[in-house]
């Protein structure tokens, strides 16, 4: 599974992190999601890997999202 934000469309609603908070926070500097460290592939915030356990929670997340801006690709 692998996991991509529209990191400009977040709409920083907190949905995300609130339902997978061991794959998704908020970014400090400017409020949008973003995927945790060891997740991310190649460093980059928007795109990830989560690990299996992560794999329910995340696409909860993708589901729920208001903006529609977590995209799943299995």
């Amino acid at each position: 599974m692998k996991i991509i934000i529209d990191r400009p469309n977040c709409v920083s609603c907190g949905t995300c992190w609130e339902n997978c908070p061991g794959l998704f926070k908020e970014n400090p500097d400017d409020s949008f999601s973003e995927i945790l460290e060891p997740f991310r592939i190649k460093g980059n915030p928007a795109e990830g890997i989560p690990s299996q356990d992560l794999e329910k929670c995340a696409a909860e997340a993708a589901d729920t999202c208001p903006a529609t801006v977590i995209m799943v690709e299995r």
